[in-house]
């Protein structure tokens, strides 16, 4: 690597250095030598700034019990850096990635935040898997006018300025997976077991299933809910319950475990020879990532809903697999070439394109002018044109449920064209709104 200081002069055209030597002269004549040496200082200063590479920041655990799930984020935006800066960067500047290791520590989350934003300076943040850890982090964003990509599945009822939610709200995964699972097609099921870790978004996504199940007439006796700590790993009390309440063959699990538990609730599962054909679980934190980590085996024929599978058909999306594969491979990441790409992977890396195009939008990385420019953003994703709402941060997407094969990829069952995210669910809040365009975010609809 050369360290030699180059003189940005040196790289000034010539008609432009003959000029501002020109201009120099005047200077000095009417204000002397100290004024032209400052000139020429603030010349090479604006110049060196103008030169520098954007920093974007990383915040996702890489060690804890959501490594899991947030390493194969660090890698795919790490690989969207890398593509960008090869095609020439953005403005004609690269972009330089700062990768911190919240650890699945949610206060961590919230100080690492922090140092980005004032410490590393940062011009955006992609991050945050669990909704507790943006949770902690919002206040950072929202009082330094800081600015995050969130790139997971989430439980709505928020609508910050500072964040774009490249993710699903309720409406786009969970709402429609149990319409499925009520409908012919989907089986018919008449009774559910709502099961996750206990934490804000398990808990609201299933406030708002509870409420759409009493008001499509499902007695309350006909649904269970459960929650087990992040890390449990002991299922079998559980599953035992699960077995009794699914007796009369009509029962469904909706599953929002998260993290290295859905490992021994899958394995604790298949012990009691409970297959999908007796009781399906309709999960939404697992994906490919995750069950490249299990046995799959005898998890074949179970659900899942998400906006993006690591199987969809088209040149876009192989072409999107086979660069990730070769990434993870070139830079020696576990696992190499046998990687897969799932939802949330596909999320991140739309999130960093999205604000790319922002950026060359708005001609700058100021956050208000980037926040303005993403509204209505259209990309070609590997899976499909997402685009980004006009008004209230989030994203169209498509629902898809997959079916677990044996090889750990998803049979797509079910998909609908791009539905547009609701922030507020209808069935626990029709009266609120998300508008930052018309109203000042959370608004009461007309």
């Amino acid at each position: 690597m050369n360290n030699k200081t180059e003189n940005p002069l040196d790289r000034t055209p010539e008609k432009g250095r003959r000029q501002f030597f020109a201009d120099a002269g005047k200077t000095a004549a009417g204000f002397g030598i100290a004024a032209l040496l400052g000139n020429l200082g603030n010349y090479a200063l604006s110049y060196a700034a103008s030169k520098e590479p954007f920093k974007i920041g990383i915040l996702h655990s890489l060690s804890g019990t959501m490594a899991i799930s947030e390493v194969s984020l660090r890698d795919v935006v790490l690989m969207a850096v890398e593509e960008i800066n090869a095609a020439g960067g953005v403005l004609g500047r690269t972009i330089e990635p700062v990768v911190v290791d919240p650890a699945s520590n949610w206060d961590l989350f919230a100080e690492k935040a922090k140092q980005l934003l004032l410490v590393d300076k940062v011009s955006v943040v992609f991050g945050c898997w669990t909704s507790v850890s943006r949770k902690s982090v919002l206040p950072v964003f929202e009082s330094n006018n800081g600015l995050l990509f969130y790139p997971v599945q989430y439980e709505g009822e928020e609508c910050s300025r500072n964040v774009f939610y490249t993710g699903a709200a309720v409406n786009q995964q969970a709402v429609p997976a149990v319409e499925y699972l009520m409908s012919e097609e989907g089986g018919a099921y008449k009774k559910f077991y709502l099961l996750g870790t206990d934490y804000v978004y398990p808990r609201t996504t299933n406030k708002i299933l509870r409420a759409m199940l009493l008001a499509k007439g499902v007695p309350a006796s006909d649904i269970g809910e459960e929650y087990t700590p992040f890390h449990h790993q002991d299922y079998q009390t559980i599953v035992s319950k699960i077995r009794q309440f699914s007796r009369r063959g009509d029962a469904a699990v909706i599953s929002t475990i998260n993290g290295d538990s859905n490992v021994p609730f899958y394995k604790e599962f298949a012990n009691q020879g409970l297959r999908s054909e007796d009781v399906p679980i309709m999960a939404f934190s697992v994906a490919e990532d995750e069950l490249r980590s299990m046995d799959t085996t005898a998890l074949v024929g179970h659900l899942t809903a998400w906006n993006y599978f690591q199987s969809i058909d088209s040149a876009g999306n192989k072409k999107f697999v086979s660069d990730f594969k070769s990434y993870c491979k070139k830079n020696g990441l576990p696992g190499g070439a046998q990687r897969v790409t799932d939802d949330p992977i596909e999320a991140a890396y739309f999130g960093v394109h999205v604000w790319k195009q922002a950026v060359e939008k708005a001609g700058d990385t100021d956050v208000d002018a980037v926040r303005k420019a993403v509204y209505g953003l259209e990309f070609d994703a590997p899976g499909g044109k997402k685009k980004m709402d006009a008004v209230n941060h989030h994203t169209h997407k498509p629902v898809l449920i997959g079916e677990i094969r044996k090889d750990g990829q998803f049979a797509i069952i079910s998909q609908t064209d791009l539905v547009r995210p609701e922030p507020w669910s209808e069935y626990t809040n029709p009266e609120k709104g998300c508008d930052w365009v018309n109203h000042k975010g959370t608004h009461k609809k007309a």
